[in-house]
């Protein structure tokens, strides 16, 4: 049953939330105070948390403070009398899921817990969905989508053709689906084709027998019988030469393999992982690539998204590589502030995941504190101008007024064309997806519907 905690000085509000809550079938507990709140979150589980922004001792928004920093993930609704535009930046800003003003309608408050509760089952699922892939740091839709995939392509033996950017981690997903696949127990055996001059490649891919070549001391086996019965990852596939392709071909059609200098073939039973950075799409139309080996190759094909497009695990990822390298280290460093972190959030990482790791084990290496500042953080330098410029733009108030107009306008007229630029902005952004625009936001789909209706946004 889903738990909400329900906080608030006034205690006919509380009887009043707790007896509609109930009635909808919630588990609900009260607290009075910001501390009893926090005494009972360390006792109890809770899905979602009410709280009022004004109350004596802490306050909502210390509340919210105190909750983000032990669950970041747990959604924090605000509810207040006192409706304040200053109140309501700042609680979204720090984490809020939604700010409701007192008297509020009971269907609206109803629709929110519904979309808030929905959101932590989401967060759930996906906890239980990447604990399965310990060795990959990811919880966003775009990973929880990869790893469903790998769940579902593993078992079988059809070949995977992985492709992303440099630094996503496209050899991790290759390890993953082996050690999920029914060959788990057998090896797992990498080759990176770039790294292996053109006249080896054929020796290393298929072996060679004594004598075949110059240096040929002794029979060699090549990558494809040392994978026998389990599975053999082929990375940078994209810069295999014409006849390599063609051999290559041959043992995905046949399978079976002839050594260079030999003259009798060895059957292979073998799962082939192939991985690039390049469209071979592109490569095909050039000439470059063979296309029915790359049909042979994709029959699964397994897009790794660049980190720009899953920004939301780079906290993860922040805190995965802080331990490991203060660990590595010998150093305290367990923490990045907030003004960091902001950069980082606003970072393209061209590099992907392997630049985020190095920064992070620069940044730790460089730290004297125990925290590390923005300072400690080197960056691309052409990425790092733009950024700097980014995060020293105006005022989101100046985007509709200058300081004279803003005080001949008002406060409020001004910030209701900041959130109307804010949202055509989001709307913009995702393709006039409302579902994506309100991600983009952070704030509930209701909420983002509704200011749509208001402005008539259309």
């Amino acid at each position: 049953m889903t738990s909400i905690l329900v906080v608030d000085d006034e205690r006919s509000m509380r009887d009043f939330l707790k007896i509609l809550l109930v009635k909808e079938g919630y588990n609900v507990e009260t607290a009075a105070t910001g501390n009893e709140a926090l005494q009972l979150l360390n006792e109890q589980t809770f899905h979602l948390v009410i709280t009022d922004i004004k109350m004596d001792g802490m306050s909502g928004l210390e509340l919210l403070n105190s909750i983000k920093e032990q669950s970041p993930t747990l959604p924090v609704v605000i509810i207040t009398a006192f409706a304040s535009p200053d109140d309501a930046v700042f609680a979204m800003k720090n984490g809020a899921f939604d700010y409701i003003s007192k008297p509020f309608n009971v269907d609206e408050i109803k629709s929110v817990i519904i979309s808030a509760t929905s959101k932590t089952s989401e967060l759930a699922e996906a906890k239980t969905i990447s604990s399965h892939f310990p060795e990959i740091i990811g919880e966003s839709r775009e990973m929880i989508k990869i790893f469903e995939m790998i769940q579902r392509i593993a078992p079988t033996p059809a070949n995977v053709l992985i492709y992303g950017e440099s630094g996503t981690g496209k050899e991790l997903v290759a390890q993953a689906i082996h050690r999920h696949s029914q060959v788990a127990a057998q090896d797992f055996i990498p080759i990176t084709c770039s790294a292996i001059p053109e006249d080896l490649m054929e020796s290393e891919l298929f072996g060679h027998v004594k004598g075949s070549f110059t240096g040929a001391i002794s029979d060699k086996q090549g990558l494809f019988q040392l994978a026998d019965r389990g599975t053999a990852f082929l990375d940078e596939i994209g810069e295999l030469t014409p006849i390599i392709q063609t051999k290559l071909l041959r043992v995905l059609q046949e399978r079976e393999v002839k050594p260079v200098g030999g003259i009798k073939i060895q059957r292979v039973s073998v799962r082939i992982i192939a991985a690039t950075n390049k469209v071979l799409e592109e490569e095909i139309m050039a000439g470059r690539f063979r296309e029915d080996l790359y049909y042979r190759l994709a029959v699964v094909p397994l897009r790794v998204p660049p980190l720009r497009e899953r920004k939301g695990d780079v906290p993860l990822l922040v805190d995965y590589f802080l331990k490991k390298y203060s660990t590595l280290f010998g150093k305290e460093v367990q923490e990045i502030s907030s003004y960091a972190m902001e950069v980082l959030m606003k970072y393209d990482f061209p590099g992907n995941v392997r630049e985020l790791e190095n920064i992070i084990e620069r940044g730790v290496a460089l730290e004297s504190s125990n925290i590390i500042l923005p300072e400690s953080l080197t960056l691309s330098a052409f990425r790092s101008d733009k950024m700097t410029a980014e995060l020293k733009k105006i005022s989101p108030f100046q985007i509709v007024a200058d300081e004279d107009e803003l005080f001949e306008r008002g406060l409020e007229e001004v910030m209701a064309e900041t959130e109307k630029v804010f949202l055509n902005t989001a709307l913009t952004k995702s393709g006039n997806s409302k579902m994506q625009a309100a991600d983009l936001l952070r704030i509930s789909f209701r909420s983002f519907r509704y200011k749509v209706k208001k402005y008539e946004l259309g």
